[in-house]
């Protein structure tokens, strides 16, 4: 029963992607995607755990407006540098600690650190991130981290176990 609820999930997302959201066109593809799931998932070697529904939600409509917002604000903040000479800076490489476990969860936080302007990912080992950041603002590890990445990290952390 697994491998023919992925099958279906997977073929049917295909056909949305491929033919669009139009209300006739997810219907034929849901049809279609049952009858192929139907003949084609015993023979599939795959499964999905059904978790992963929800973390694709949480992922597309949680982060990625979180993510658009702080892009916003950032590129604000470098432009307002960028046109304002006279702002100071305090440029500096500082040490994120993150929690998050996963390798695809940790190459996520860290591309959206280095999309974020102003700051970039320049490595990551077992715990931590190593950003150079436009304007370090803090005293330690504690505040770097709740500053460059405290958002980011609490919904990824959420989503990649």
């Amino acid at each position: 029963m697994k491998k023919f609820l992925s099958s279906f999930v997977t073929f049917w997302v295909i056909w949305t992607a491929l033919s669009g959201f139009e209300t006739q066109e997810m219907i034929v593809g849901a049809i279609a995607s049952l009858v192929l799931a139907f003949v084609v998932s015993q023979y599939l070697n795959f499964s999905f755990n059904l978790s992963i529904i929800y973390r694709v939600f949480v992922f597309i409509f949680v982060y990625i407006p979180v993510f658009l917002y702080k892009m916003l604000l950032s590129n604000l903040d470098v432009a307002r540098r960028v046109l304002s000479p006279k702002i100071p800076l305090n440029p500096g490489f500082v040490k994120i600690k993150t929690d998050i476990k996963s390798k695809t969860g940790k190459l996520t936080l860290a591309n959206s650190i280095t999309l974020t302007p102003g700051t970039m990912s320049v490595d990551v080992d077992d715990q931590y991130i190593y950003v150079h950041w436009i304007d370090v603002k803090g005293e330690g590890i504690e505040d770097y981290s709740k500053e460059v990445s405290g958002s980011f990290e609490k919904i990824l952390g959420g989503i990649f176990k």
